[in-house]
């Protein structure tokens, strides 16, 4: 099947179609204007170029000089790409028999047919159906104009892509002539860049992965970021845990955090929860684990030189190629191009443990993103059937006293470690415990913890206080300790 299918040469397209359209048919492209069409035309044939076929440009609307000006933007040569131009223009009034239209459209789609036959292509763009559709003037006229060129294509064994303007509500019966239809959208956020999504609306005879997919333009062309589907990316499941190399914390997770698992690290601002995944993180690090940071809220020099004074040395762990840090712009990314980030880190690179600082970040970079929390749990699903390790690190609100989560998605999550602060002998202090793991047993305690020029440190039982987890701190009153239960 795989010598049946013609790549489209879009980056991610291909994935989306498994494998690319059947050939020798009539495929529709239809968006908005300036959502894409021309630049994915000129890659679907800069493909056919690369493959050794014949390709055709046909435009009824730009000029040669307006498509070349497109293609420098982009660097490409484009001069292996026959380009055929037929400009529509009004008919004249010299004859009572037929309307000037019904002449004009069948000189035009003639002439576009007739070089077509002379060229003998392998893959064809029209460029475009609105053109048609204008000189058409019925729906009747339009479709056998559009059945017309399906036979046409279908006859001589060519690929051809008709790019149209999507129409407010979707022409099904326009739309069931094509083999296939892909659809690009245009939207525009309050704030930041504009947001670019595809779907393939229809494509007969194949499954495809449904729905909107993300995309960028950029020089070079389209970029095209499939939709995570996690049951499409299994890897085989590793054993074992991540230690931080420190035994008391070790101890207080339960021996360390599970391999293919996810820990979520919860606490106000600046008590120190970067701090403790720059600690398993490092540890793995230097045990040969790969790991990537991606950090949505500080800038990545400020990250680095923050890690230097805690006593990790992170530029020797990039510079061995252990670590990448990935500084994320709130304003240019979109959902599906930060899970394609994500994903490529841990398919190319081979990233065994993934950070995101934070998921506050992550929320708020796309505020205007629909089920996000959706996004997130696709994601989440992803990673661990690819047997990576995710810590996220959520910032609460507060500091001392009641402390609030801006969101709750703690049942994603396998694991929770809650960091507080806690008030004594007029100072105040952090405090660490391990709410939940499902994987295994852990200490039911809440420690001391030290942030120092040489990393992460956990200190004793606070078992003189009560209340800290929840806000409301107090000294224990005097009598024996109960010791809580250990884990074993």
């Amino acid at each position: 099947m795989a010598d049946e299918l013609a790549p489209t040469g879009v980056a991610g397209l291909d994935e989306v179609l498994r494998g690319g359209l059947p050939q020798h048919q009539m495929y529709f492209v239809q968006g908005d204007p300036g959502s894409g069409k021309t630049t994915l035309s000129f890659q679907f044939l800069l493909e056919g170029v690369r493959r050794g076929e014949k390709v055709l440009y046909v435009t009824l609307f730009s000029s040669a000089k307006d498509l070349g000006r497109v293609a420098r933007s982009h660097g490409w040569d484009i001069s292996k790409i026959d380009i055929y131009e037929q400009f529509q223009t009004a008919g004249g009034n010299d004859t009572t028999l037929f309307r000037p239209p019904e002449i004009e459209l069948a000189k035009s789609v003639r002439s576009v047919l007739d070089a077509i036959d002379e060229r003998k292509p392998d893959r064809v763009v029209i460029d475009s159906l609105g053109e048609i559709r204008l000189l058409s003037e019925s729906s009747v006229r339009f479709r056998k104009q559009l059945l017309i060129l399906k036979e046409f294509f279908s006859d001589r064994s060519i690929t051809a892509l008709v790019l149209d303007n999507r129409v407010v509500a979707r022409d099904s019966e326009v739309q069931g002539l094509a083999e296939g239809v892909i659809e690009l959208s245009v939207a525009a956020p309050m704030y930041g860049n504009t947001r670019r999504s595809l779907e393939v609306v229809k494509l007969r005879g194949l499954a495809f992965r449904g729905g909107f997919h993300d995309f960028t333009i950029a020089k070079g062309g389209i970029q095209v970021f499939p939709r995570l589907s996690a049951g499409h990316h299994q890897a085989s499941r590793e054993e074992g845990v991540i230690q931080s190399g420190i035994a008391e914390l070790d101890a207080l997770v339960g021996g360390g955090l599970e391999r293919g698992s996810t820990t979520m690290v919860m606490g106000p601002a600046g008590v120190g929860k970067s701090s403790l995944a720059l600690q398993f993180s490092t540890a793995a690090a230097a045990a040969g684990e790969k790991v990537a940071f991606f950090i949505f809220e500080e800038h990545r020099t400020i990250f680095l030189k923050r890690a230097a004074s805690l006593g990790f040395d992170l530029k020797k762990l990039i510079d061995d190629g252990l670590m990448i840090v990935h500084q994320i712009d709130p304003a240019e990314m979109s959902t599906g191009e930060f899970a394609w980030e994500v994903r490529q880190a841990v398919e190319k690179e081979e990233i065994s443990i993934i950070v995101i600082d934070s998921l506050n970040g992550y929320f708020n970079a796309m505020p205007e993103e629909h089920f996000l929390t959706l996004h997130l749990h696709e994601l989440l699903s992803y990673l661990t059937d690819a047997a990576a390790t995710v810590l996220l690190i959520v910032s609460q609100h507060g500091a001392l006293g009641h402390v609030s989560s801006p969101v709750d998605v703690s049942y994603l999550a396998d694991a929770v470690i809650l960091l507080r602060y806690y008030e004594t002998r007029g100072a105040f202090r952090r405090a660490i415990s391990m709410l939940k793991k499902r994987t295994s047993a852990h200490e039911q305690t809440v420690r001391d913890y030290l942030l120092t020029g040489e990393g992460v440190r956990i200190g004793p039982v606070l078992e003189e206080f009560r209340g800290i987890l929840s806000g409301m701190q107090s000294m224990e009153s005097p009598g024996p300790a109960t010791k809580p239960p250990q884990a074993p």
